[in-house]
Parts: structure tokens; C-alpha cells; sequence
């Protein structure tokens, strides 16, 4: 994919676009590096305020549990946000349940409806449109800085979709968008709603991640490590960002960590 001029990534362009929720992110656009999430939380201690690091191409961008975040130039919009939080760490199991909400949020005013996956998954007609990365470090006030790394999928090279091995979806509507444009309104998005997350924590996401979840009401099963850690029928999240199955001995609460959710195969 060939960039016009206009859609070259700047940090002008993205701030001169922002909403005042963002106003005083500080943003930083490179045109390739390793991992921004790695970037960012190298420098925690050295920052004073919300930076976002967005790449034109990551060599070395991580998902979940150690998994490799292939992206390619002009294929995929991938950045990281640290901002700080005033709450203690116990307060983060929610947060990337937030950042889905979002995302989501954002995809669905721009004409591209989308669901979500337990716990930091986009998915568009049910394959991974984007992900959500989050790691954590407590500050000297007992609050915590995160790093929230996203990966978005706008188109998808046959060569990408091949070397990933797995079920991912593009979104070609917003190749077409300035991506300038299309960073500002996320980041927009993202100011906002992280805010609202330092004040009232992730409860009041719940009802709205319940209306996107992509699997409710259908058998999944909990993996880790490739174990089968429980089965059940997916029913939502709860207040706490923890994920609600119904399972022969009852209703129990899967908290996030290392694992992997998987539809049931028929």
C-alpha cells in the first residue's frame, strides 16, 4: 500500500485533530521500532504525563501471554498509550475491558460495527479485528502507570494473513481514512473513557461490554498453557471485568491472567 502525503503519520496532524480529552497527550510517531509497548514502558519512570507512541512498523509487537503481533506498513494501525492512574492495581483487571468498549465504541460511529471477545479482543464478523495489550507498573504514590498497546488489522496482505495462521479480519473502510484522522478520533475515544475508568472503575462498562460481547450465550471453553481449565456457556462480565460462566456446578467468575477462550466446536 503506497502512503499519499496526507497519509503519512505526524504528530501535528494527530494532535491538531484531537478532542480536548486529549489535549495534553503527548504524541510520538516513528517509523519503525521494535515494540511501542516495550518503548514506553522503559521510559515510566522518566514520564510526567499521558504519551502516545504510534510506529509505522513493529519488528518485535507482542500480543497476550508472549504472542507475536505481526503488523506491516500501511496494513495495520499500531500504537501505545501510557497514562497514568490514581487508583491501586487491583483496579486494572477491568481496564482492558474498557479500552475494548473504546475501541468498539469508536469502530461503530466510523460505519465498521464490531463485537467483543473476553478480555481484549476486537472481533469483526467474528474474526480478530484488533487487539489490546496492557501491562502495569505501580508508582511511588500507589497508583500505577499502563501501557495500553492496541494492534488494528485495516487491511490484511494475503502474505500477513498466512504467516498468522488464524482467522483475522481487515477493515478497508478505514484504510480509506486518513490515518491521521483516524488515530485522533481513537485517541480521542481512549482520553476519554480512560479518565472516566480512573474515577469510577469498570463497572459502569459493564452493561456496555455485555452489549458488545461476541460469545453470549454460547459454550466456550477456558485454555491455558493448552490445558481445558473449564467449560461452559459464556453469560457476560461482571463489575469486575471478570468473565460470568455457566457451568454444571453453577455460575463461577473466570478472572483474566494468561488465559485463552475458546468457542466450543459443535
Amino acid at each position: 500500500m503506497n502512503h499519499t502525503a496526507s497519509s503519512l503519520l505526524s504528530s501535528p496532524a494527530i494532535t491538531e485533530r484531537c478532542a480536548a480529552s486529549a489535549s495534553h497527550v503527548a504524541i510520538e510517531v516513528v517509523a519503525e521500532t521494535g515494540s511501542t509497548n516495550a518503548d514506553l514502558m522503559a521510559r515510566l519512570g522518566q514520564l510526567r504525563g499521558p504519551v502516545l507512541r504510534i510506529a509505522e512498523r513493529q519488528t518485535a509487537g507482542r500480543g497476550r501471554a508472549g504472542r507475536p503481533w505481526l503488523s506491516a506498513p500501511g496494513a495495520t494501525l499500531t500504537f501505545s498509550l501510557a497514562w497514568q492512574f490514581k487508583g491501586g492495581l487491583h483496579t486494572m483487571a477491568g481496564l482492558p475491558l474498557a479500552v475494548g468498549v473504546a475501541l468498539a465504541e469508536t469502530l461503530g460511529s466510523l460505519g465498521v460495527p464490531v463485537q467483543l471477545k473476553w478480555p481484549n479482543d476486537v472481533l469483526r464478523d467474528g474474526k480478530k479485528l484488533a487487539g489490546i495489550l496492557v501491562e502495569a507498573q505501580q508508582d511511588a504514590n500507589g497508583g500505577y502507570w499502563a501501557v495500553i498497546g492496541v494492534g488494528l488489522n485495516l487491511i490484511m496482505p494475503d502474505e500477513l494473513e498466512a504467516q498468522i495462521g488464524r482467522d483475522v479480519a481487515g477493515a478497508p473502510w478505514l484504510a480509506q481514512m486518513d490515518r491521521n484522522e483516524l488515530m485522533a478520533t481513537l485517541l480521542s475515544r481512549l482520553a476519554a473513557v480512560l479518565a472516566e475508568f480512573d474515577d469510577t472503575g469498570f463497572a459502569p462498562f459493564c452493561e456496555r461490554w455485555n452489549a458488545l460481547h461476541a460469545w453470549q450465550g454460547q459454550d466456550v471453553t477456558i485454555m491455558d498453557g493448552g490445558q481445558v481449565l473449564q467449560q461452559g456457556r459464556a453469560a457476560g462480565v461482571d463489575h469486575s471485568g471478570r468473565l460470568l460462566l455457566d457451568t454444571a456446578q453453577g455460575r463461577t467468575e473466570v478472572l483474566s491472567g494468561d488465559v485463552s477462550l475458546r468457542l466450543v466446536q459443535a
